[in-house]
């Protein structure tokens, strides 16, 4: 048995001979064929019709009116060459090439019209498709062929001057397709630069935008740095100092400064990290800054410590398929705690967070103060608690309600899985 043989098809396709059978030899037609597109084939057939229709009434001057015979044969199996050559003008010169040698052959046999709109078209196309250098070239080819064609219409003509005036009407056919098709090519450089051009504008003003965002990013993480830091690492400091000097005077009062040495501590963790995902750039991403949802048992002890009664409650997956929505889930329980330690210090909050189908719920409720709040709004963050909330929700494709319930304030966060 002889091996299988595997080549690729026109397509790119794998196409398998079993056998060792080879592979049909596709004819000489048919490879004539696939190198034209079907826009050519259709111009070969109209300008077959065209000859169809024009050498049956005689618009052929070297014939004297007579249709028939030898000469009219040879005319006619020359128009169809040209017409074949058609098929290659997108490949220029071949195409050119061809078609110059049919028209020559044409004016020795007797000038016809229908060669000469066959040659025009040869000449257009290989003006407009042709490679750069030929395209910028064809002005003086086609001069060249200009003058060719009145040498060969002198020759050819017992009288001369009759020779020059038939050239004198060729030679438009031979410059208009020229000149029409570098006016084409012309206009469709003109737009391919101007396309190129708004492209690079476009891109220009991509980098400018991105170059402004990391500046004011960088500038963000040196204020960050330089002043918000230096006062979080004070607090710890200065509470670690409070601590060894008056905290074995007051075992609560011990408890407390510990637990704002490490809230402190935290939070310039934190910050600390957030420096770091604004210096990062546009490759920086926020679930490489802290804040896990594992981390809510630390969280809420560190609410406890103000004198918030907090319960915890969390039904939640081995592992979330986004970071960024899980860190959004622990800012908002983070904000809602702190929020209710402030407006209502005295009160008891649940806190609870689990999966519900495609989503994350985050519900905290806690009673409201009957004083109101603990501490003026503007001295609490002016009221903007609820607005970042609500943005970290929606920055996920999450949503988030806030406000009374009863005798209960409430605000539960619905999050997707995968952040939207």
């Amino acid at each position: 048995m002889r091996p299988d043989i595997v080549r690729r098809s026109d397509s790119g396709a794998a196409v398998v001979y079993l056998n060792g059978a080879m592979p049909p030899v596709p004819s000489a037609p048919a490879r004539l064929l696939r190198m034209a597109s079907p826009r050519d084939l259709t111009l070969v057939g109209a300008s077959l019709a065209l000859g169809a229709v024009l050498y049956p009434l005689m618009i052929v001057p070297a014939l004297g009116g007579r249709f028939g015979g030898v000469h009219a044969a040879l005319l006619l199996a020359n128009f169809a060459a040209i017409c074949l050559a058609q098929l290659f003008r997108r490949h220029a010169p071949a195409g050119l090439a061809a078609g110059t040698v049919f028209m020559i052959v044409d004016v020795l046999l007797g000038p016809s019209v229908p060669v000469w709109i066959v040659f025009a078209d040869l000449l257009y196309a290989a003006t407009l498709h042709g490679p750069s250098r030929l395209s910028r070239n064809m002005v003086a080819v086609a001069t060249a062929l200009a003058a060719v064609l009145v040498v060969s219409f002198v020759a050819v003509t017992p009288v001369w001057q009759n020779g020059l005036l038939s050239a004198a009407g060729a030679i438009p056919l031979v410059l208009v397709p020229v000149a029409w098709g570098r006016n084409v090519r012309h206009h469709q450089e003109l737009a391919a630069a101007e396309r190129r051009s708004a492209d690079q504008v476009a891109r220009i003003a991509q980098l400018d935008r991105a170059a402004a965002v990391h500046d004011e990013r960088r500038r963000i993480a040196r204020d960050l740095h330089d002043v918000v830091a230096g006062h979080v690492s004070s607090i710890a400091l200065q509470a670690e100092a409070v601590s060894t000097v008056a905290g074995h005077q007051d075992p609560a009062v011990a408890s407390i400064l510990r637990h704002i040495r490490t809230e402190s501590v935290r939070a310039l963790h934190e910050m600390r990290a957030m420096i770091d995902v604004l210096r990062a750039g546009d490759e920086g991403e926020d679930d490489s800054a802290p804040g896990r949802l594992s981390d809510l048992p630390q969280l809420v002890s560190a609410v406890r410590a103000t004198g918030l009664e907090v319960d915890l409650s969390t039904r939640l997956p081995s592992e979330l398929t986004s970071g960024a929505v899980e860190l959004a889930a622990y800012r908002i329980s983070q904000e809602a705690l702190t929020n209710a330690a402030k407006h209502a210090p005295r009160s008891h909050a649940t806190l609870d967070v689990r999966t519900a189908g495609a989503a994350i719920v985050v519900s905290l409720c806690n009673g409201l103060s009957p004083d109101g709040p603990a501490a003026p709004v503007a001295a609490t963050g002016g009221g903007r608690g609820l607005l970042t909330m609500r943005e970290r929700a929606e920055a996920v494709g999450g949503t988030l309600r806030a406000g009374p319930v009863g005798d209960q304030w409430q605000v539960r966060a619905v999050l997707p899985h995968r952040a939207r």
